[in-house]
This record gives structure tokens, sequence and C-alpha cells, in this order.
């Protein structure tokens, strides 16, 4: 008996309102042409308008052709009506499989929860799988897609240390502020998102977020140093312990204006609202400008600043202050939300397109660095969210820059790796998880506008308990203010943790390049 294979290949695209007709065909077992098939499919291409290769398939398998290596992967696969919305939802499937090929952490003698690493093991450092896991929570909230919620779910929670704070022992000697703070906001996103929560014996999202909170927010983490404000990494013996980083505080600011709008407690706005004060007189952040720096050493009381730019720092602290808008709805508020936004378009997207403008053209971007645009992305979608005055200008850039990131995604044996150069119109001969994360969440984020999925709060939906005591040094701030009673009353009926069948991911419809 002849099985027939559905392979997408092919066409020229017909471009209609950035969407495109595709004709399948009908290949026998040995992969032979057979026939036509007389049906087309109608399939978006986020705007994208030259010859394309679309990809297109079912269940757990990517059908691929690729002008060298041909046909890549084949298994039978119902004829299929490919929506725009669900083409857009395939995508992102075959982007989180292919990312999630460099997460070795479930094989025997790995490591649960993080990537290869860190150097010499292998290039990623700990905070980065961190931020991996937040991608897919965000991916799991904009699809529906539940493939990887059991990896996501051990994963975060091998890695809570002894504390439940998101340091555990493998790590601690060169701990940073913004590593810890990575891991918190990925838990925040699971309470924000109403991520299953985990087992009523375990430690709970918004319990974690707070632990690193209440952590970083203890004295042992602040100094009269440069008139306060976070330390880089933690351990004194470590050269980055005499650096004081715009990110560190950027993750602190970030978790503090997400727990205020998710508890309602007042201590954690005042935090963020220091820590704003902060950047802005001791220069890190240009009042004028809105240009935020890396950073400066502690040794000349922060005078001596390192005005490299990161997308990321733009982007964590436009995205706080849109929490902070959206809880307290003050003008002063949508102003620094605005200025943030308008200046990081202009100096993070020139012509659209994400571009990490401090290494890029220079090729000297890290690992690290590479997975800044992802952030990027994820954070600004949120904030049209948030701040809803934002989205007309926000959304046709992240639009282009998503059509772009996918564009270039014709690497590797299969013809669909995604490398770091979006704005060169080519693949750039690189491969990575940073890589395939950043242009999941170009994709995936596109789908915030379609769901409209926000991000709760404990009055509006939430669903995790929270510990206003979790994590060392909570009491001397904390037990001041009221608890999160509400959060813990609604977080009382735990959601049983989701047992996931089958170990393929959902594949759907990849646009890329020929």
């Amino acid at each position: 008996m002849r099985r027939h294979i559905l392979l997408s290949i092919v066409a020229t695209v017909f471009t209609t309102g950035g969407s495109a007709q595709v004709t399948p065909f009908s290949l026998d077992s040995d992969g032979k042409h057979e026939d036509k098939v007389a049906s087309r499919y109608t399939v978006p291409i986020l705007g994208i308008t030259t010859p394309t290769h679309i990809f297109l398939s079912k269940n757990s398998y990517v059908l691929t052709h690729n002008p060298k290596y041909g046909i890549q992967r084949r298994d039978w696969v119902p004829r299929l009506t490919a929506l725009p919305l669900d083409a857009i939802k395939q995508s992102a499937s075959t982007l989180a499989w292919d990312m999630m090929q460099y997460y070795k952490g479930n094989l025997s003698g790995q490591t649960l929860g993080i990537l290869p690493g860190p150097p010499p093991a292998g290039p990623y450092y700990w905070w980065e799988a961190g931020a991996m896991w937040a991608t897919l929570i965000d991916y799991w909230a904009w699809t529906g897609d539940a493939s990887y919620n059991d990896e996501v779910m051990q994963a975060m929670l091998w890695q809570v240390g002894p504390n439940d704070a998101y340091m555990p022992p493998n790590v601690t000697a060169s701990l940073g502020n913004d590593d810890q703070g990575f891991w918190g906001m990925s838990a925040m996103t699971a309470a924000e998102m109403k991520f299953p929560n985990p087992p009523s014996d375990k430690p709970q999202w918004l319990a974690l977020a707070q632990a690193v909170f209440n952590t970083q927010a203890s004295p042992d983490r602040h100094d009269g140093s440069c008139g306060g404000g976070l330390r880089w990494q933690i351990p004194f013996a470590n050269n980055g312990y005499n650096y004081k980083a715009s990110i560190a505080n950027g993750c602190f600011f970030n978790l503090g204006a997400r727990l205020y709008r998710y508890t309602g407690n007042t201590t954690f706005a005042h935090w963020a609202e220091n820590t704003w004060n902060w950047m802005e007189g001791v220069g890190f952040l240009n009042s004028a400008t809105y240009a935020i720096y890396d950073g400066a050493n502690v040794g000349d009381n922060c005078t001596d600043i390192n005005k490299a730019e990161f997308s990321y720092n733009n982007g964590i602290f436009a995205l706080g202050a849109a929490y902070m808008y959206n809880t307290t709805k003050d003008q002063v508020w949508a102003d620094r939300v605005t200025k943030l936004v308008n200046y990081g378009l202009k100096t993070f997207f020139p012509g659209g397109i994400a571009v990490e403008i401090t290494c890029e053209d220079a090729g000297t971007c890290t690992t690290d660095m590479i997975t800044y645009k992802g952030f990027m992305h994820r954070w600004y979608s949120y904030i049209t969210q948030l701040a809803p005055f934002t989205a007309n200008t926000i959304n046709p850039v992240l639009k282009t820059s998503a059509a772009a990131a996918v564009k270039q995604c014709t690497g590797g044996a299969y013809g669909r790796q995604c490398g770091f150069r979006w704005a060169s119109g080519k693949y750039d001969g690189t491969t990575g998880a940073g890589q395939e994360m950043s242009v999941l969440a170009a994709v995936s984020s596109q789908l915030i506008n379609v769901t409209g999925k926000a991000p709760v709060t404990a009055d509006s939906g939430g669903i995790s308990t929270g510990d206003p005591s979790a994590g060392s040094g909570a009491d001397n701030f904390q037990n001041k203010t009221r608890p999160v009673t509400t959060a813990d009353r609604i977080g009382a009926s735990i959601v049983t943790l989701l047992l996931l069948a089958g170990a393929g991911a959902v594949f759907g419809s990849m646009v890329m390049k020929e």
C-alpha cells in the first residue's frame, strides 16, 4: 500500500495582505513526486514578500524541503487547512522545538533546568536557561501549546536552591543579582500568566518571585557606595562585586513593579521608585535622552560610567515603568514609558528591525548578548497591553522585526536554523539556543494582540500563592505592610500539575526565505 506524504514545498509566494497561497504536493513513500494536490492553503507570512519556503505539518513531525539536502523528514500527515492564527502558532511551535534541542538537562547525567555550561563545559551561563523558561511560559500562554509545560515546571523547581530563592549551591560562587533576577522574573511570569501551579508541597511561583525580591532588598545587598543600588555580582571575592550594573538594578526594579501590581503591597512600589530615582541620580539613566548605560565601578564612586548601551536595559526598565503606570495610572510613569519606548525603538530597531547596536556590527556579541532581541520583543509586547497608548507605535515595528527574524532562518541541515543578524536579510552562519529563543519570542509575541492575554493580578484571577516572608531578610521591610492575603486566598486552591502526553511538539508552518 502506498503511503502519501503531504509536503509543503514550494512555491513562489503570491502575497495578498501578508498572506501566501501554497500549493502542496503529494509524494509516495520513497519521496518521488506523484501529483499535485488540488487544494491550496493560505498562511500568513509576517509581511515577507519574497519567494519563500513555508513549512506545514501536524502532530510531532516537521516536513521540510531544502534545495541542498532535499526532504529532511517524512511521515504521513493529514491535509491541513491553515488559518492565519494557526499558521503563526505552528511557526512558533517549530521554533520552540528547535530551541529545545539545545537543552540537555533532561538527559541522563545532565543537570535539570540549565543549558550546557558554563564555559568551558558549554557556552551558556545559568541565567540564560531561566530566561528560556520564561520564553516558553509566554509561548504556552500565547499559543495554548502545553507541550513543554512539564519540562518548564521540572526545571524551574529543580533550580530554586535550599532557600527557595534561586540561589542553588552550584552557582552561588559566581552568582549575579541579574542572574538571580532573571529566574525570579520567570517565576513572576508564571504567576502572572496563570501557568499551572506546582504541587502543594513545592514552592509556588509568586512566593519564589517574592523570595528573590526579598533577598535582593535585604541590607546585605545594598550599601552606601555610589549612593546605593545593587552590585552586579553577589560574592565579594568576584570582580563583578565592585561593579554596579544597570541590569542588576533593572531586574530588581522590574520585579518590584510587578509584585506591586500583583499584590497591591506598596512596599514594592517604594523600592521600584527608589531604584528609578537612584538610576537617574547616579547617571546610569540619562534623564535628558533616556539612554540607559551599562554601569560603573564602585572604586570611583560610579563617576566613570561605562556608556555601552544594550537593548535589554532599555526593555527591562520600560516594562517595569509600564507595570507602574498600569497600577498607578500616574502620568509621570506614562511619560517615562513613552520616552523609554521612543528611545528604544529609535536606537535598537533601526529600520524597524532589532539590532544589538553595541556589538552586532562589530561581531563582538557574546552568547549572553545574542538573547537580548528576544527580550525586547517579549517585553515590548507586554508594554502594549499594560500601557495601551503605546500599541500603535510599538506593534508595527515588532511585526517588521519579526518578519526579518524569520526570513533569515535558513541555516543548518534542515534549512531552518536561525542566526543572529536579522537585518542582514540572510542567515549569518551562527546557531544556538539564544538565536532560536529570540526568533521564537519575536514570532510568538505577535499573538499577544490576538489573544489579548495581559498579566493577571491577585484580584483579577491570579491563582498563585504568595509568601511575604519568602527568602532571607524579608521581615525587615515587609512585615510592616499588609500581607498578600488576596493572593494567598485565591492561591489556596492548588492547580494540579499537568502531566503531558506525548514526547513530540506539535509543529506548524514556519516561514523562511529560500
